[in-house]
């Protein structure tokens, strides 16, 4: 296997996390900030997050609202995260003022910053623009909603190494109820949850139930390179 940097290579999704764990306000603004700085095409940044930490209101919203048998063990995370989209473009320019890029990122005009849209000159109108890769395939062609889901997936992608860099362990699930969700948070119009993250230090996997524990203590395992190339 070819080397991978340590924050990737110790990256992984357990279930077991430490129930007297807290997560220091300090170390949630730095995996936001992770998230802030992900590519994203034409600098839209459409992502939005909802944080909460460990009995607090929102904390309670989001676990209620995951299944039953992902409650056991998410309640003793010490944060739980909803990522989440928007639906359509955002409002304005595509460069929102605010922070300026770290120096030798600056976005060259006109190209997306590594994200959804990457070589297809920003997001503007017309036939060569919205076929995206493969003639009408991809994010791209996907529309503003495809487009942003995937800058979500990056921006919550660079969260997950920020938690390793700070010894925290990340475990996100798809499988929950959007729309009980979006109502119990008040989520406005337009924004679409896609994502829930649990965050915190890692926990005794043998407080898991057994068909968990023999998950949780296996080998990773991943699909050969070979096998995900297409060409």
């Amino acid at each position: 296997m070819a080397d991978l940097t340590p924050l990737l290579a110790f990256r992984w999704s357990p279930r077991a996390f430490d129930p007297t764990a807290t997560l220091p306000p300090a170390d949630a603004a730095s995996l936001l900030e992770a998230a802030r700085w992900a590519p994203s095409a034409g600098n839209r940044q459409p992502w939005r997050f909802a944080l909460g930490h460990r009995d607090d209101e929102t904390y309670k919203r989001i676990l209620v609202n995951l299944p039953a048998a992902e409650q056991r063990w998410a309640r003793h995370a010490a944060a739980l995260l909803l990522g989440a989209h928007l639906t359509a473009e955002p409002a304005g320019p595509a460069e929102p003022a605010g922070d300026a890029e770290p120096a030798g990122d600056a976005e060259p005009a006109g190209d997306a910053d590594g994200g959804a849209g990457a070589g297809t000159q920003g997001h503007a109108a017309g036939p060569a623009h919205s076929a995206g890769v493969g003639g009408g395939h991809g994010p791209a062609a996907a529309g503003p909603a495809g487009r942003a889901a995937y800058d979500l997936g990056q921006a919550v992608a660079h969260l997950t190494v920020q938690a390793t860099a700070l010894g925290l362990y990340v475990r996100q699930l798809a499988a929950f109820d959007a729309a009980g969700l979006a109502a119990d948070l008040e989520l406005p119009a337009g924004i679409r949850p896609l994502v829930v993250a649990a965050v915190g230090r890692l926990g005794d996997p043998f407080s898991l139930p057994e068909e968990l524990l023999r998950q949780e203590t296996g080998l990773r395992r991943r699909r050969p390179l070979a096998e995900l190339l297409l060409r």
